[in-house]
């Protein structure tokens, strides 16, 4: 049986290794720091170390090509994902060895190598899931596995964590977590795994340019890439360090203002412009010939730079631009405030751990689930442009439901009694304080869970067979880049103007995936059908 194989009990047990780290860092961390009093600002700059996960694709050629000393003869994938998982167990018992009030800058510089390590692991972990996929396990069993493990170990890094931080302090929740790290560890040890291939062929290489073309558009992108993480990393680095007596701290909100725009340019606009010029080039005769060679690490990395951007835009033209605007402005309404949701619950609201445990992470992620659920019941039955539109409009209407939380909710209590759900939830015991909290997320959840089912299904829809993988990792970066610059400018919004105005701006930001939407959507109904012809 498929599901008894050891192939299966081990995909399991790698999802929880992918999702424990990403709940740990990314969500349940800003609880931590929230609960030390570190202003909103400064945990918005250390959310920036999310940017791992967006940025995983630019080091995947590494993962897939080099083989680490010693560990590597674990297997080709093994050796890859039992050194990040070593590495997570290390980064999390120095958390818990770091006390972030006084030493915070050695405190995020261990977040982000746990974020470094924990998105490395990721990109095995993917590669490892296609590699051992075979007739008796397939791929899409052990892709549920994979949602499975990884849904656990949310429920776990968010919920479990946050009913053990109620009874231990944070670094002994930290100390447990890296003990759960540890031991999927040594499953991993007993993990099957795919023989290293004796070379791999640049068949994919055929079509492309000419070699001394892709070096040149690979320098371009390069330096664009390498000035906006290098930008990113310093401004981190002066941000975090200790106070100098007399010295003011770098404004997030000015570095996000200035720098923001230009990040966004270096990283999607430049490889974009690129990929553009590369296509003329290429049909001047500039290009062809990629050769039947082994392939090399530049060649990986035109695959999953620049071949899929050149692809899109050969495709879709102008058009292009409209639709990473779209990609870039999507999930920004709920992505930028995302990082302060546990800050805001405990510090702010003073809910206790247990009652945010129970609902934002369990209760919460139920709701996600039936937004998810509706979502596909909409595609379905209005189709695909409709349904991202109203996943487009409800998480700004969620933002201003939040607003309302903040000032009091006076709003979630009026509908709360007319709605006949205060009378609701005093028959499961809810009192009307737990009621407005839960009303709150309910909107939230579902409303991201739409949108977040519908940009999925477009996404799947835009990528080209040729670029499947490269393709869609690459897009779905995009979404969370500008989410992630957000957060610095939202946590300084947050320290001088409080959570509800912060809660209304972000819900301004998310006008603009509204536009994006229906430009995408006009777009779309008159260049579709000269496609077609």
């Amino acid at each position: 049986m498929a599901l008894a194989s050891r192939k299966a009990g081990t995909m399991l047990a790698l999802g929880f290794s992918s999702g424990l780290p990403y709940a740990l860092l990314i969500g349940t961390l800003n609880a931590w720091l929230g609960e030390a009093h570190v202003a909103m600002a400064t945990i918005g700059v250390l959310a920036w170390i999310g940017l791992a996960y967006s940025f995983k694709f630019l080091w995947s050629p590494l993962v897939d090509r080099l083989a680490l000393p010693g560990i590597g003869r674990l297997g080709r994938r093994k050796g890859w994902i039992l050194a990040c998982q070593i590495t997570l167990v290390a980064a999390l018992l120095g958390l818990a060895m770091t006390d972030p009030v006084v030493a915070l800058g050695r405190f995020a510089l261990i977040a982000l190598i746990a974020a470094l390590a924990s998105a490395t692991q990721d990109v095995a972990i993917d590669a490892w899931r296609i590699d051992v996929a075979d007739e008796t396990v397939p791929v899409e069993l052990l892709s549920s596995l994979y949602q499975f493990g990884y849904r656990l170990a949310a429920l776990v890094g968010g919920a479990f964590a946050l009913f053990l931080a109620a009874r231990l302090p944070w670094p002994m929740v930290y100390a447990v977590m890296a003990a759960l790290i540890a031991g999927v560890a040594l499953v991993t040890l007993g993990a099957p795994d795919t023989p290293r291939p004796a070379a791999d062929q640049a068949g994919a290489m055929i079509n492309e340019p000419a070699p001394s073309l892709r070096g040149l558009a690979l320098v371009v992108v390069a330096l664009g890439w390498g000035w906006a993480i290098g930008s990113i990393g310093l401004f981190m680095v002066a941000m975090l360090r200790p106070a100098v007596p007399g010295v003011a701290r770098p404004s997030v909100a000015d570095f996000t203002r200035g720098h923001a725009p230009l990040i966004v340019l270096a990283t999607v606009g430049v490889p974009l412009l690129v990929a553009a010029l590369t296509n003329r080039a290429r049909r001047s005769g500039g290009g062809g010939g990629g050769g039947t060679g082994k392939i090399t690490a530049a060649d990986h990395l035109w695959l999953a730079l620049v071949a899929p951007l050149a692809e899109l835009s050969g495709r879709l033209g102008w058009r292009v631009l409209v639709m990473i605007g779209m990609i870039l402005s999507y999930t920004l309404c709920y992505n930028v405030w995302g990082s302060f949701a546990l800050p805001f619950y405990l510090d702010f609201l003073h809910y206790t751990k247990d009652e945010v445990a129970f609902a934002s992470k369990i209760f919460g992620i139920l709701m996600t689930m039936a937004g998810i659920a509706l979502g596909g019941v909409l595609f379905a039955r209005l189709g695909r442009m409709p349904t991202i539109l109203i996943g487009a409009v409800l998480p700004v209407l969620g933002n201003f439901v939040y607003a309302d939380l903040a000032e009091g909710a006076v709003h979630i209590d009026a509908m709360a009694r007319a709605s006949g759900l205060s009378a609701l939830g005093g028959v499961f015991g809810a009192d009307a304080r737990m009621l407005r909290l839960l009303i709150a997320i309910s909107v939230e959840n579902m409303s991201t869970g739409i949108a977040g089912a519908a940009f999925v299904a477009y996404l799947s829809g835009q990528v080209s067979r040729s670029h499947t993988a490269v393709q869609y990792a690459l897009l779905s970066s995009m979404t969370f880049l500008v989410g992630s610059l957000g957060k610095g400018i939202a946590g300084d919004t947050i320290d001088h103007l409080g959570y509800a105005t912060m809660f209304r701006w972000t819900a301004a930001a998310g006008l603009v995936a509204v536009g994006f939407v229906l430009l995408e959507w006009l777009t779309a109904r008159r260049t579709e059908p000269q496609n077609a012809a």
